[in-house]
């Protein structure tokens, strides 16, 4: 069924159907299908067509590059179908709060007792990690509670449905999920865990750790010495992991994460990199030129970024962040993400 009719026959569905003269024009003027989101056009439990070309080039790259056979994969493919609720999720965010709504869901109380808590319990575990990978304990603690609550709460997906829905019915990041699935299918092959077992997130993470399956297969670690790679159960390697990841990119041990810059910015190069985001690279030097603060050092002399986070008046709380708050944002591709981060990480170590 093509994009277009399957819009139409679910329009119908609802009671909206169209005058062919729509249905004609549908894309032009009449009515346009891209205001459509995806979730709107699938029916929750949909089987997904295993014929389509899309599953008929998966399954032949599966074959012929990685061994898979086609009964094998019939077998596991048989069956699946749209998780409705995954694709309105991924329309709806938490990062698209602004920060004053987005870090109370993480910074909370009970989850900085419960940090303060494992500090002192993992204490030798993270002298370990804090040792071997170069990142601050407190980082990696507070990366472990905002992604699964310090283990608790790791998801209720399964995995390979969500997998295949982004794929098959959510076009915008229908190559990345295509490049998840296969990376799932591996890694499960390679730790003998079976595809259908495993429950994640509704944007396709899983774990303590909360890694994509091609974040798993780059960075995940065997701390404990068992030989496998564990963030479902170990500590070790969920700890271990998640450093090596900060580590991978770039953090630096001890350097500065942010600084606050107030709530105005003194200067069109301080406005115009907070305009360009990640890409608005600026040398601390004339960020604290620019802004008349004193700012320590940025490690290798790199560049900072401008960032604004809401506050609840309507104004905006600059900060300079600087490559370890970078580092952060390459785990989740968020500043009020990297904030909530850094700032759980400060309350747990009692600043």
């Amino acid at each position: 069924m093509t994009y277009l009719c399957r819009t139409v026959l679910l329009l119908a569905l609802a009671g909206l159907a169209l005058l062919p003269s729509q249905a004609i024009g549908a894309g032009k003027a009449e009515i346009s299908t891209t205001e459509l989101k995806a979730a709107d056009l699938v029916a929750d439990g949909q089987p997904i067509d295993l014929t389509s070309p899309r599953y008929v080039e998966l399954f032949q790259e599966l074959r012929e590059r990685h061994g898979f056979s086609q009964e094998e994969l019939l077998r596991l493919f048989a069956g699946v179908t749209i998780r409705k609720k995954v694709l309105e999720l991924m329309d709806t965010q938490w990062e698209a709060k602004p920060y004053y709504l987005y870090w109370p869901l993480f910074i909370t109380p009970q989850v900085v007792e419960e940090g303060r808590r494992l500090r002192e319990q993992h204490s030798a575990l993270l002298d370990t990690v804090e040792k071997q990978f170069g990142v601050e304990r407190d980082i990696v603690l507070a990366i472990w509670g905002i992604e699964s609550r310090f283990g608790k709460s790791a998801g209720t997906y399964n995995l390979f449905q969500t997998l295949n829905t982004m794929y098959d019915a959510y076009p915008r990041r229908r190559d990345f999920y295509r490049a998840e699935l296969l990376a799932f299918l591996l890694l499960c092959r390679e730790s003998g865990v079976p595809p259908l077992s495993v429950n994640g997130s509704y944007g396709g993470a899983f774990g303590q750790t909360q890694f994509m399956p091609s974040s798993f297969q780059a960075y995940a670690v065997d701390l404990d010495g068992d030989h496998k790679r564990d963030v479902w159960q170990s500590v070790p390697d969920v700890l271990a992991s998640i450093a090596n990841y900060l580590h991978e990119h770039g953090w630096v041990l001890g350097a500065p994460v942010y600084r606050e810059l107030g709530e105005e910015l003194k200067g069109e190069l301080l406005t115009a990199a907070y305009r360009k985001g990640r890409k608005g690279l600026v040398p601390w030097q004339q960020v604290a030129a620019t802004q008349g603060v004193a700012l320590p050092p940025s490690p290798g002399d790199r560049d900072l970024t401008i960032v604004g986070l809401e506050l609840a008046d309507g104004g905006l709380r600059y900060v300079a962040a600087y490559p370890n708050f970078q580092a952060i944002t390459k785990w989740n591709n968020s500043n009020r993400y990297a904030m909530a981060v850094t700032e759980l990480a400060e309350r747990l170590r009692g600043k």
